[in-house]
């Protein structure tokens, strides 16, 4: 592959990513948002959500934009963010696994959908690293 096609390439796969985080934030937000501050059948709806899951997801919602938007304006900083997102994420699915053995109530529909947030930053993190730091 020729180096412009290389670096149409990389511009299209950071574009991508962007827009992923940026909708995958706007989706977490509004779904937080509903059972955090909706009428209370979000939250019958929501089953036996865990508070700390639910508003770590939802405050996260607000820096998956920023990151976003650092991904599209290709910022550096971006990759830290998103580095940020992994971990963190990691972090408070762990502390939910505790929360599980410890015979605490939840729906699992959370295992699935942490999971999917794991998996997600976790390849933007390195993808974005790959991008925007190891050019």
């Amino acid at each position: 592959m020729s180096e412009q096609g290389a670096t149409t390439t990389s511009k299209v796969m950071t574009y991508i990513m962007a827009l992923l985080a940026v909708l995958f934030g706007i989706m977490t937000i509004k779904s937080g948002g509903q059972v955090l501050f909706g009428n209370a059948s979000y939250r019958v709806a929501a089953g036996d959500y865990v508070s700390f899951v639910l508003w770590f997801n939802f405050i996260a919602g607000f820096i998956y934009l920023i990151a976003g938007v650092g991904i599209a304006l290709r910022k550096p900083w971006a990759a830290a963010v998103s580095l940020l997102l992994a971990v963190s994420t990691l972090l408070v699915f762990a502390a939910f696994g505790l929360h599980i053995f410890a015979d605490g109530a939840y729906e699992t529909r959370t295992v699935a959908a942490m999971t999917l947030r794991s998996t997600v930053w976790i390849v933007i993190s390195i993808l974005v690293y790959r991008q925007l730091i190891r050019r």
